[in-house]
């Protein structure tokens, strides 16, 4: 049985990537290496993998529903670990269509997949953005997100209810993770990404 992980090739997806290989885990890549981020840099991200045993890669977006059943069907699938999104809050004020079509689209499609293929568990990235723009640091998990302030963190909340919703109706484990630039993480960007991943990765078990 395989973790699907969506946007693996993204900073905090490869190192989680790396972190269940290291446990002996397959693990199924899903990601269309947009140019958000430099595609370039996103295959080095993957590179420590590619020659591991139980690393598959498929490339496609999560909105094309055949590109998720593909990756679905490399191996079974027993959890899902969506990180797939379109960032950041400034492009999404001058593209917000885009920004529900990648996000609210995409997820929807990733966790119809999920349903079918009867996983045990989702572990979906969301955003410290949900909490809007009066919020002060740390952000608290039972504070209030009702009223995001971009097109982004709007995608983002919903993405929470999505989840949510999925959970209530096929009784599947979701867990949510709120990351973001506000995040109280010590150290180089290095070392936040791979303290998200282990993180995402204690989700996945726990």
């Amino acid at each position: 049985m395989a973790t699907l992980v969506t946007g693996g090739a993204g900073f905090i997806g490869s190192h989680l990537v790396d972190l269940l290989l290291g446990r002996g885990e397959e693990v199924v890549v899903l990601d269309d290496f947009n140019d958000y981020y430099d595609p370039a840099w996103k295959r080095r991200n993957l590179e420590p993998a590619g020659g591991r045993p139980g690393f598959h890669l498929v490339e496609g977006d999560i909105r094309d529903a055949g590109a998720v059943a593909r990756a679905f069907a490399v191996r079974p699938v027993r959890r899902v670990v969506h990180l797939a999104a379109r960032a950041g809050v400034q492009p999404s004020l001058r593209d917000p269509a885009l920004y529900a079509d990648a996000n609210v689209t995409g997820t929807a499609i990733v966790l119809e997949a999920a349903r079918r293929a009867e996983v045990e568990r989702v572990v979906a990235a969301s955003s410290s953005s949900v909490y809007g723009a009066d919020r002060g640091t740390p952000f608290r998990e039972d504070e209030p997100a009702d009223s995001p302030v971009s097109p982004y963190a709007a995608t983002k909340r919903a993405n929470e209810l999505q989840c949510w919703t999925f959970h209530h109706l096929t009784g599947v484990s979701r867990r949510i993770l709120r990351g973001g630039k506000k995040m109280e993480l010590n150290g180089p960007i290095t070392n936040t990404a791979a303290r998200l991943g282990r993180l995402a990765k204690k989700q996945i078990y726990n």
